[in-house]
């Protein structure tokens, strides 16, 4: 089973409050649950109004399979509006 993660950080130059911000990351992570099938979290920074960084997951039973669902996440989460990909960083976890 392999597990496998991307960081994604964010820089969101339209916030200008915490309501603002919980808009657009819960917009931000319903998209990618629906469309990529894969767990979302906002996992730091959640008292700042323009940073925010998602945590993403999916479990697969190939490595290539869950780093290229991950690069898809990563790369439409660059294209996204309202919130700029700043950083993002992936790893895959080889259990059992």
């Amino acid at each position: 089973m392999i597990i496998g993660v991307v960081r994604l950080v964010f820089h969101l130059p339209a916030s200008d409050s915490l309501k603002a911000k919980r808009r657009i990351i819960r917009s931000l992570a319903q998209q990618l649950r629906q469309k990529f099938r894969v767990a979302v979290a906002e996992i730091e920074d959640q008292d700042l109004w323009q940073s925010a960084v998602l945590g993403c997951v999916c479990v697969s039973s190939d490595g290539q399979h869950a780093d290229a669902v991950l690069a898809k996440v990563a790369d439409y989460a660059e294209r996204h509006r309202d919130a700029v990909l700043t950083d993002y960083e992936t790893e895959l976890i080889h259990a059992f």
